[in-house]
This record gives C-alpha cells, sequence and structure tokens, in this order.
C-alpha cells in the first residue's frame, strides 16, 4: 500500500485546520474531567471573577501548547518526533477541554487575544524545529517548566477554596511535569538562558492580558 505523502502546501492546511479547531473549540461537558463530582461552592463575586481570570490563562496557556506542539510537528524531519508532538498535542486537548468547562461552569470565556498567542507559538514552535529535535524537545521542556511553575502559583492561590478548580490544575501540573519529563527522555536540552528569558517574558505578557480579557 503506497503512503501518502504531503507537499509543504497540505501540511501549511492541516495546521490551519487544526489552528481554527483549537481556537474554536467547544467545551465537552460529557467528558471526564478532574473535579467532576466535586461540590460546587458559593464563590464571592470578587474571587469568582478571579478564578475566571486565573483559568483564562490556563486556557490561553493550552491554546500556546496546541499551537508550539504543531508549529513543531509540521516542521519535524523525522517521522517518529512528528508523531511523539503530535500525541502530545492530543493530550494537551483534554486540558483545553477541562478548562473550556470550567471557565463555563464560571460564567467565563476564553480570552479574546488566542489567536495572536495561536500564532506567536506556532511560529516559535517552527522556527524551534528547524533546529533539530534536541533544541525542540528543549523548548517543550521548558515551556512545561513555565507551565508547572505558574500552575503551582495558581494552585497555591485557589488553595481548598474551589475544589473543582483545583483538581483541574492539579492533573493538568502532574501532566505537564511528565510531558516535559518525556521530552527530556526524547534528548531534548537545555536551552541558553537567554532564550529562557525571553520564553519568561512573554509567558509574564501572555498571562497579563488573557487574565483581563
Amino acid at each position: 500500500m503506497r503512503k501518502t505523502s504531503h507537499t509543504g502546501l497540505d501540511r501549511l492546511m492541516i495546521e490551519l485546520d487544526r489552528g481554527l479547531k483549537t481556537l474554536g473549540h467547544q467545551s465537552d461537558v460529557a467528558a471526564q474531567r478532574p473535579g467532576s463530582t466535586s461540590k460546587e461552592v458559593q464563590l464571592t463575586k470578587a474571587r469568582k471573577q478571579h478564578t475566571i481570570g486565573l483559568m483564562r490563562i490556563n486556557h490561553t496557556g493550552e491554546v500556546c501548547a496546541q499551537a508550539l506542539y504543531n508549529g513543531q510537528a509540521m516542521m519535524a524531519k523525522d517521522s517518529s518526533t512528528r508523531e511523539h508532538l503530535l500525541q502530545a498535542a492530543s493530550e494537551e486537548q483534554d486540558h483545553l477541554n477541562w478548562c473550556q468547562v470550567r471557565l463555563d461552569e464560571l460564567g467565563g470565556k476564553p480570552s479574546i487575544s488566542n489567536p495572536l498567542w495561536y500564532a506567536h507559538s506556532f511560529m516559535l514552535g517552527a522556527v524551534a524545529a528547524k533546529f533539530g529535535d534536541p533544541i525542540s524537545y528543549g523548548f517543550v521542556m521548558e515551556t512545561e517548566h513555565q507551565v508547572e511553575s505558574h500552575l503551582q502559583e495558581h494552585i497555591e492561590d485557589i488553595g481548598d477554596d474551589d475544589p473543582r478548580s483545583l483538581k483541574i490544575l492539579q492533573q493538568m501540573q502532574a501532566d505537564e511535569i511528565r510531558h516535559g519529563e518525556n521530552a527530556k527522555s526524547a534528548g531534548g536540552v537545555e536551552l541558553p538562558q537567554t532564550v529562557k528569558n525571553v520564553m519568561t517574558a512573554m509567558s509574564k505578557i501572555m498571562k497579563f492580558v488573557s487574565y483581563r480579557v
């Protein structure tokens, strides 16, 4: 049986379709998710709005993760690397759904800046992949490390006041740690500190914007 090979234009169209599906994602309330059986607590108006802001940050973070992995997969030269990245993106799709469901439950909406962050992360992933698998996986390692850190901040902020949100964030954190370890096992290398600093700065801008709009 002949294997189907995709041209550059084919891949671009496939990734455009993936991007539109990610940005237009609708929550699947029937899907199993952490905290779904936890009691819904009554939050004060201020606390509710704050939690919406935190979950919006995490939702945008998952949009960025989808874009990063898809950009890397599109430019990956090795088929096994491409499959590894697409599998990771598929797992991150669960996180996107969990955040969307929680936003819906709280009466919040995703950030209107998501298309901008998707495009930025996709280009970052595509460029990283051009430098080879070790660097590409290095971006995954650093991204997951930064996500793990801000999830820890959110976990401590929310505490036991909101069990549903807390369970989601705790499971996401465990998954992100595993994704980072998988990237390291696949041959990822530590990025230069300057690159890490730039990624941290962009992450801070993303969190500032998506918390508010």
